[in-house]
């Protein structure tokens, strides 16, 4: 096990105030009627409007986060943005998300960990060592996309799945006597997926002046069925060890809190992993496919509802491009 005493002292979350159901996706996609709903179970997700940035909703949720652990920005020792879209190349999109929050004069370190999809997790799980080893009281970990505006319309399914919003988590160090903790992370990339789900354009191989005539290798491109029948051959026994190194049943968890992606992965994790309705969080068809920002969504509304109390035992997982996988056990 590679235990931290660490918990999650606060969370926010924001979403744009636009929202996008599957019948208005229907008829912007040209399907008949019901095939969004059917080949996403989405309902309604959320794009940005006029003005509305990656960084703005990211201090949103940020501020939410603050307010939620009774804290003020004096009391974050760095802001790590969580994200698997970027707000433009540079700087990294934290600067943004400081900038927004009217701390540009602060001096609080502020910088990205991208792993897509898995981006919180891995920046919670990296950033836990920091505060375990007491190199920082409290990390914000701010997860901010913005979907809709890498979308490749002709590729319909995937195009239909993905939402926009922000989430927000603040982490500090817990004391021997409380039960929260970091129990156990894994990690895993079989790049043999790599070219499944992508963005080519916008860095040096295909930098921006080719836009014009290479403009589809800008948008997001994801290859859902084989992404699906990778993953459903890896995930089972990636779930077993982390299970297994943990030292914990899948009994022994309060609540699942997955990465939201397409409707086949979630039926997935639902079914081939073994996990109980009451067990499982799916928040996708109020959400969408928010990326990197889906899981600490699910933390938020876990907490918010009352689905989870203090040292309760969850696992968040999930897979990403690369093809990743990631998971984590923790006492919340």
């Amino acid at each position: 096990m590679q235990l931290r005493k660490v918990k999650i002292v606060g969370t926010g979350k924001y979403l744009p105030k636009r929202t996008v159901t599957d019948e208005e996706l229907d008829q912007k996609l040209g399907v008949p009627a019901g095939w969004t709903h059917k080949a996403t179970n989405v309902g309604v997700r959320h794009y940005v409007s006029e003005g509305e940035t990656a960084s703005s909703m990211g201090a949103k949720a940020a501020q939410d986060a603050l307010d939620a652990a009774g804290l003020t920005f004096a009391d974050i020792d760095c802001l790590v943005c969580t994200s698997g879209t970027k707000e433009q190349p540079l700087p990294s999109t934290a600067v943004f998300i400081q900038q927004a929050m009217g701390q540009e004069d602060s001096g609080v370190p502020a910088f990205d960990i991208d792993a897509t999809c898995l981006s919180f997790l891995v920046g919670l799980d990296t950033m836990s060592y920091l505060v375990a080893a007491g190199r920082y009281r409290h990390v914000l970990l701010v997860s901010t996309e913005i979907a809709s505006a890498g979308l490749n319309w002709k590729e319909k399914e995937s195009a239909a799945l993905f939402g926009d919003g922000a989430a927000a988590v603040i982490i500090g160090a817990s004391t021997s006597d409380e039960p929260a903790s970091i129990i156990h992370t894994s990690l895993q990339t079989y790049s043999k997926g790599a070219r499944y789900s992508e963005i080519q354009g916008g860095g040096t191989r295909l930098p921006a002046h080719m836009q014009k005539e290479l403009a589809d290798s800008f948008l997001f491109f994801m290859d859902g069925q084989k992404i699906f029948r990778m993953a459903s051959r890896l995930l089972p026994d990636f779930i077993d060890q982390l299970l297994e190194q943990s030292h914990t049943k899948m009994d022994d968890i309060k609540l699942v809190i997955p990465h939201q992606g397409s409707a086949m992965a979630m039926r997935l994790i639902h079914k081939k992993l073994g996990i109980h309705e009451q067990q499982f969080l799916d928040i996708t068809p109020h959400h969408g496919n928010t990326i990197a920002a889906s899981i600490p969504m699910g933390i938020h509304e876990a907490i918010v509802q009352g689905q989870i109390q203090r040292g309760d035992r969850i696992l968040l997982m999930g897979t990403a491009a690369g093809l990743s996988l990631g998971g984590m056990v923790l006492d919340y």
